[in-house]
């Protein structure tokens, strides 16, 4: 009896010492820890069988992904902005995937990216794809092994994730009763930070519809829209400016110099992100803080930027830019320049879930993006779990994978009318 207790009590040691290996290995190691530890269905049997997408159309156009695996855990995932024309390219990643144990995340995703290396895997439509299936594997792993994403990314850094709201499509005009309404809808709501946009194409003083070169009546009307918006907020909440990456370098120079009173949270993308030598100059001008990263992509993207000491924070899109561990490698990168990471985010409750789990592992996070301010109902019901966000935070979840799942009445909703949702292709 004694020997029989000496045993199992020994198999029990070392089942509980697998989890802990393979943190100390890393999540390379993941599939090797799942197979000596879990049960009842040793992982190593997991295989895709499947990969299927659906098409929305909500701030833009997103795609989202399922992995099937031959044991019915299915996972999800969603990308956005250069997601347009991914439906075939993750149509051609299928025949790399099936087959495949879904636990081998990294491992996936540099076959597919290195064997894009002529086809655009630096960044795009190629990388927004790859990401959409990235996620969904991570969303896999996390079922399979009963445990929510942040614990495979490294462990719980903190258990809510403070959210910003853009405020949306409407613009704000000083003295304007909407804008008002919009303001104080925003408070209500609970959040501690907002964004506004200050790009106006349609500006009466514009004097050209190609050169962004600001004349000095459009500066006066974002300085305008500023001022208003920040007297219009308590002191409490933080306001960020986004000018959407238009303008030349003169413009921006002024712009971030006119914002200083106004102790922004940040000035996003005053010139395009792919001169990080004149992003470096109007940082270098300015007391402003300065956001870039929404259109860089992969990590190393962002090594030049925070090499060239560019940017004050970083904003990668986690649902573009090569998805949760990558953009975990990014912050990561970030935080050895002391500068802190505010992902860019436009999408649903499910890829916003997503991007929570990784920024509740990252030490550096600073806040997330919400972007459906205008379209209040749709969120609420695009996931059986209903509202995520409450006062401006995002509880995160204890369930296992990215811890929400898809409402297909809600969320179908915004399908792109005449595209499949999640149906076999024919001919695979």
């Amino acid at each position: 009896m004694k020997n029989n207790e000496t045993t199992s009590r020994r198999s029990l040691l070392r089942a509980a010492a697998a989890p802990a290996a393979a943190s100390l290995l890393g999540v390379g190691h993941l599939s090797a820890a799942v197979q000596a530890a879990s049960s009842p269905y040793r992982r190593p049997k997991l295989k895709i069988t499947d990969i299927r997408t659906a098409e929305v159309r909500v701030h833009g156009y997103q795609v989202h992904v399922r992995v099937y695996t031959d044991q019915g855990i299915t996972g999800q995932g969603e990308a956005t902005d250069a997601a347009q024309g991914a439906v075939p390219l993750i149509r051609s990643f299928r025949r790399m995937l099936i087959g495949q144990d879904p636990l081998n995340i990294e491992a996936a995703f540099e076959r597919i990216r290195t064997m894009g290396i002529f086809a655009g895997a630096q960044g795009g439509q190629y990388l927004a794809a790859l990401t959409a299936v990235e996620i969904a594997l991570w969303d896999t792993a996390g079922k399979a092994l009963g445990l929510p994403i942040y614990q495979l990314l490294g462990g719980q850094v903190r258990d809510r994730i403070r959210v910003y709201c853009d405020s949306g499509e409407r613009e704000m005009i000083p003295g304007d009763e909407r804008s008002k309404e919009r303001i104080k809808l925003i408070q209500q709501l609970g959040f501690t930070a907002a964004k506004i946009d200050i790009d106006d194409y349609a500006d009466p003083a514009r004097f050209d519809k190609v050169n962004w070169t600001a004349s000095n009546g459009e500066i006066d009307h974002m300085v305008s829209k500023v001022g208003f918006t920040r007297d219009s907020y308590p002191k409490n909440i933080d306001l960020a400016v986004d000018m959407h990456g238009r303008y030349d370098l003169g413009t921006a120079k002024r712009v971030a110099k006119e914002m200083e009173p106004f102790r922004l949270m940040w000035l996003e993308e005053p010139v395009p992100a792919e001169n990080m030598d004149a992003m470096r100059d109007v940082r270098q001008s300015t007391h402003t803080p300065i956001c870039c990263g929404e259109n860089v992509y992969l990590r190393f993207g962002f090594r030049e930027l925070l090499e060239k000491r560019a940017v004050d924070i970083i904003m990668p899109d986690t649902h573009k830019t090569g998805g949760l561990l990558e953009t975990r490698k990014i912050a990561d990168l970030a935080h050895a320049y002391y500068v802190p990471l505010a992902p860019h985010n436009v999408v649903s409750p499910i890829g916003t879930m997503a991007a929570a789990q990784m920024c509740a592992a990252v030490p550096n996070f600073l806040v997330i993006e919400w972007h459906w301010i205008d379209r209040l109902d749709l969120w609420r019901n695009w996931v059986k779990e209903g509202e995520i966000i409450e006062k401006g935070f995002i509880a995160v979840p204890e369930k296992a994978g990215i811890g929400v799942e898809m409402n297909e009445e809600g969320a179908r909703k915004a399908q792109v009318p005449g595209t499949p949702w999640f149906e076999p292709w024919k001919g695979a």
